[in-house]
């Protein structure tokens, strides 16, 4: 048999699927005696090739419960290790929060007390002005 002719070798990928399926139903009479008609006419090798391909699929199954339990684990350990090693940083967080709070009431007060000199000087600065001659320019006398 040649299996050169694609339409050919799809047909036989089907039947070796349905041979699969079949074998899975062995419990069926009508399907044992089926699948073992069957069974004479597939060739070895692609059988054997659909076996590795199950294999393979299963071994990659297998493989990506193994990374998502490592991966999980993982996870866990980091957040034990970011819970102990966070709570010296939130003290000090806390600590520079409460200076901060602290000068920004020494600013506001000074600020206050000495408000309202600084508006009195600002308006007698506009109403009066008193105009100085740079020292560039020559006055004349």
């Amino acid at each position: 048999m040649n299996f050169q002719d694609g339409a050919d070798l799809r047909r036989r990928k089907k039947m070796l699927a349905r041979l699969f399926r079949e074998q899975e139903n062995v419990g069926d009479p009508t399907m044992c005696h089926i699948s073992a008609s069957r069974a004479k006419t597939v060739p070895a090798k692609l059988t054997a090739r659909l076996d590795r391909t199950k294999k393979v699929k299963e071994a990659r199954d297998e493989a990506k419960k193994e990374v998502d339990a490592y991966r999980k684990e993982k996870d866990e350990e980091f957040k034990k290790f970011e819970a102990e090693h966070t709570s010296g940083n939130k003290k000090a967080e806390d600590d520079a929060s409460k200076d901060a709070e602290f000068k920004i009431k020494e600013i506001t007060s000074a600020g206050s007390k000495g408000q309202d000199k600084v508006v009195k000087d600002l308006l007698e600065a506009i109403w009066n002005p008193k105009p100085i001659v740079p020292e560039r320019i020559e006055v004349p006398k």
